[in-house]
């Protein structure tokens, strides 16, 4: 097994990092991490996936960890989507697509509105068309609130942090903490991504300050459209999919396989990574298969 850094083009050539952990030559798998993080939230998933035979390539986000910022503050669902597309095609082969949150829903739109064809199979985290307004606000909230002042040092960013995820043992500033900040010459420490995309979200829900449903149509129409195999993973305990958001999404794609991950939240590769990753084996292992002796 191998591991390796390289630089992608995306949607119109914007320059995308990513690792690539894995068997050369094995079936490739794309890795899009939620809004607010970075490629390392794959770390574990990517390892096991190689270890499995698989060429797995965990992607940052434009705007986000070491991939370049967006001109113009080109952060739409549609901006991401299309970098997805164009990431594809490097490959080769279709990849399988395993998308957390903005992620899955950037994948959704890929392959179900902009380019069907592009994956060999959808694996969505914890995210589908109808989203709760109460699990949005939370996470919007918390990358809004620090996005432009900063830290005065990680060791306050981890506080912040343990406080978003009180489920979760309380975090240090330790080295993967420290991958997801940077330090400008003022002395505070930021979020590794582009306060613009924030702000971009911010605008697109809200316009007198009261949840608006922006995209739930065009998301459901997408889903509906899918015909490649699709697997829905949800946190047991997200505040942001709820079993009704979940089951609407298995009417609209009715041949998807369905997990749900006991004591997981939204975050469900940190909260519960092993059960995640034998979720995750399980549906690849039988779609590679069926590939085989299809």
């Amino acid at each position: 097994m191998t591991e390796s850094q390289i630089v992608i083009a995306g949607h119109e050539g914007l320059s995308l990092s990513a690792s690539v952990v894995g068997v050369e030559g094995g079936p490739p798998v794309l890795l899009a991490h939620g809004g607010g993080q970075t490629r390392r939230a794959w770390r574990g998933v990517a390892r096991l996936l190689g270890t499995r035979g698989f060429c797995a390539t965990a992607l940052d986000m434009r705007g986000h960890g070491e991939s370049s910022w967006a001109p113009n503050g080109a952060y739409s669902i549609h901006d991401f989507a299309e970098d997805l597309v164009a990431v594809a095609r490097h490959f080769g082969r279709r990849p399988h697509l395993i998308g957390a949150s903005l992620g899955g829903l950037a994948g959704l739109i890929a392959e179900g509105d902009i380019a069907p064809g592009t994956f060999s199979s959808l694996t969505l985290v914890d995210i589908t068309p109808r989203m709760e307004a109460v699990g949005v606000d939370r996470i919007v909230g918390f990358m809004s609130a620090h996005a432009r002042e900063g830290f005065a040092s990680p060791e306050e960013a981890a506080k912040i942090i343990s406080e978003y995820l009180p489920h979760r043992p309380s975090r240090t500033a330790s080295v993967g903490l420290q991958a997801y900040l940077r330090r400008k010459e003022n002395g505070r420490y930021y979020w590794h991504w582009d306060p613009a995309f924030i702000e971009g979200v911010t605008r697109s829900r809200t316009s007198d300050g009261k949840w608006k449903d922006h995209g739930r149509d065009a998301f459901s129409a997408a889903a509906a459209s899918l015909r490649l195999p699709v697997h829905l993973i949800r946190g047991g305990s997200s505040d942001l999919v709820s079993p009704e958001a979940a089951a609407h999404f298995l009417e609209l794609a009715p041949h998807a396989e369905f997990s749900d991950i006991a004591d997981a939240t939204h975050m469900v590769a940190g909260d519960k990574n092993d059960a995640f990753g034998q979720a995750i084996l399980r549906f690849l292992g039988n779609v590679c298969h069926a590939e085989k002796t299809s």
